[in-house]
């Protein structure tokens, strides 16, 4: 059996362990996690804002799948994403504070609207069974790529191959890809649309009144 077919077995046979075939529904109080989310804004809320070391964009999440952003919160709280300041942030949330402050980054998820932008490389084929063609997760449980930061995303690959990220399905997807397949992937879906952005932080002016 060809490896694409053994790998698309694998999927499938994951998503179905998983029970990611049913859609999730995301059970937040929108208007709380935006109060919540003032901290989250420091970082996500500044449009190209950069991680400090090692140096990558922090990534947008605005139009992201809500059970994807619990999904990641609950991944940083439990150590299973290896990220220190966010570890200390997702580790004081409760679970209805997760589901908040996902439904207010992810209360208007990205829907397909377009043609994909550009020829995805071959290497991407097999991304499209869960993230789409055009970047948009089929369902909430996968995160949408569209428009995302590159140099983000292939941090992220980075991490699936190293162990800096736990998850079930990634590591046989990137393990033996090269530097340069994983930024053709990467530049690839920053392209899509429509895109992912940034809720920019409220800012308050002070006032001699």
């Amino acid at each position: 059996m060809p490896l694409s077919s053994r790998l698309m077995l694998h999927v499938l046979f994951a998503m179905a362990a998983l029970g990611v075939y049913a859609p999730a529904h995301s059970a937040g109080d929108a208007s709380r996690g935006k109060e919540l989310s003032y901290t989250c804004l420091g970082c996500h809320g500044i449009p190209d804002y950069k991680n400090v070391y090692p140096t990558y964009s922090v990534p947008e999440l605005a139009g992201q799948h809500p059970e994807y952003i619990v999904a990641a919160l609950k991944e940083y709280k439990a150590g299973e994403r290896s990220h220190a300041t966010m570890h200390q942030q997702a580790a004081s949330l409760s679970e209805q504070d997760m589901q908040d402050i996902a439904a207010y980054f992810g209360a208007d998820p990205l829907k397909i609207t377009a043609e994909p932008v550009g020829t995805a490389p071959a290497k991407a084929a097999l991304c499209g069974s869960c993230h789409g063609k055009n970047g948009i997760g089929i369902t909430g449980d996968y995160p949408t790529l569209a428009g995302q930061h590159a140099d983000y995303i292939t941090r992220a690959l980075h991490e699936y191959a190293h162990g800096d990220r736990k998850n079930a399905i990634m590591p046989n997807f990137v393990n033996g890809l090269t530097d340069e397949e994983i930024n053709q992937i990467a530049d690839y879906y920053s392209k899509q649309s429509p895109p992912l952005h940034t809720l920019k932080r409220r800012t308050s002016i002070l006032s001699s009144n």
